[in-house]
């Protein structure tokens, strides 16, 4: 049990790192430049992604019985959680997501952790 616990926990850690190196890359601005200046917009769009794919692990740990498929299942989730990221930005063309939460729009940040949060339920269930 222990064993499983632990690898469970090293898989989501790892996958939830590749996930914060990714989205890192992607915005135009940095990440965490802006969350050191307090930045809260992009503290809130960051944090609704770890929460994102946190929580897309946690229906991969739960629905699979094995490391393997758990680790596919989680970068697959990973993966979608990405598109629709990537899909925000283009369904709001009079919004410029990443440069309103650079400048710290607070409401865009809100809006881009709620829109993570809400998919990763999503995802997480769709994979399960």
């Amino acid at each position: 049990m222990i064993e499983s616990t632990l690898t469970c926990f090293i898989i989501s850690s790892l996958i939830i790192l590749l996930t914060i190196f990714v989205f890192v890359k992607l915005t135009r601005y940095n990440d965490w430049e802006e969350i050191t200046k307090g930045n809260t917009a992009a503290a809130m769009a960051l944090g609704g992604k770890v929460f994102g794919v946190g929580n897309i692990m946690r229906f991969a740990i739960l629905s699979n019985d094995n490391a393997a498929q758990t680790v596919i299942w989680g970068l697959l989730g990973m993966a979608l959680l990405i598109l629709v990221y990537l899909a925000f930005e283009w369904l709001t063309p009079r919004l410029n997501v990443n440069d309103e939460i650079a400048s710290g729009n607070n409401a865009v940040g809100l809006l881009a952790m709620v829109f993570s949060i809400t998919f990763s339920f999503i995802i997480g269930a769709s994979i399960s």
